[in-house]
């Protein structure tokens, strides 16, 4: 039986939120996230507070957690050396992740940025990694088109990720977060890739509606992608796209997919369920104060 990995992603819900949610709040909806099986947790970021001021706290969240029984890693991502840096002196994160783009536009408006400053951290990253023996996903966002007017085709996309791989790179999330991706191009896309870097891992980070999600699935799995980025109930959205929030992939949504296709998934059923109910509490609380 096929297996499919999922990251669950608080932390790209958190980062749309207009209100701050308390410490121990974030940590106990984590603490039950990590019960449920799910293979990543991708729950904070070390980034400047000022651009994403939800999560200024997550060196404090780390120190509530509970990792006892669980076969859950975490991860976090990042935005320059700092960031990295002191992500790296705590033990229990085994991921860092970092947002580069195929678009350069929105490149900068992420992390302000251009392509050869963000290849050359990249460089440091992988370092950083390896000397502290953390694994790095790179998060190629824009992956499948942007509203920008930047130049995109399958070509660009492919010579980035061998850039990227000549970096020392080995897992990638292949990111949408703006709506432009078709199964057309996710199809295109992912079976180059399973074909041209067969050693490597692709992710599916997908922003999108309700209506248009499972074609958009569904073209990735058929041709080889095996590891998806979800939210529970489909909260969250970038506020650094400039554009209205697009809603990220409902992990519920995954799971029946899955179960359509009898794909094994190493996931605690009851507990997602508890998990479920408790999203709509915890995320309800940072809409207001």
């Amino acid at each position: 039986m096929e297996q499919v990995k999922i990251t669950e992603s608080p932390r790209d819900a958190i980062q749309s939120l207009p209100c701050f949610i308390p410490t121990q709040t974030k940590a106990d909806y984590i603490n039950t996230l990590l019960k449920v099986g799910f293979d990543m947790i991708d729950f904070g970021s070390f980034v400047s507070p000022k651009a994403i001021p939800q999560l200024r706290d997550t060196d404090q969240v780390i120190k509530k957690l509970d990792l006892s029984g669980s076969l859950s890693r975490l991860m976090v991502i990042v935005g320059n050396h700092k960031g990295a840096e002191t992500a790296t002196r705590f033990p229990e994160i085994t991921w860092l992740s970092f947002p580069f783009s195929v678009s350069e536009t929105f490149l900068k408006l992420n992390v302000n940025s251009g392509f050869d400053k963000a290849r050359l951290l990249i460089d440091d990253l992988t370092t950083l990694c390896d000397k502290n023996k953390k694994s790095l996903m790179v998060y190629l966002t824009m992956a499948f088109g942007n509203p920008y007017g930047d130049i995109w085709n399958p070509d660009l996309v492919w010579r980035w990720i061998e850039r990227l791989h000549d970096a020392g790179v080995q897992h990638f999330a292949l990111s949408d977060i703006t709506g432009n991706a078709t199964p057309e191009t996710i199809s295109l896309i992912f079976s180059v890739l399973k074909s041209d870097f067969a050693g490597h891992s692709f992710a599916l980070h997908l922003h999108t509606t309700r209506d248009t999600w499972q074609q958009k699935v569904e073209a990735a799995f058929l041709n080889g992608c095996r590891h998806f980025d979800s939210v529970i109930n489909g909260y969250g959205g970038c506020p650094m796209t400039g554009y209205e929030l697009l809603g990220n992939l409902d992990t519920l949504h995954l799971v029946d997919f899955c179960k359509q296709r009898q794909v094994r998934l190493m996931l605690d059923e009851n507990l997602l369920e508890e998990a479920n109910t408790m999203a709509t509490i915890f995320y309800s609380s940072g809409q207001h104060t």
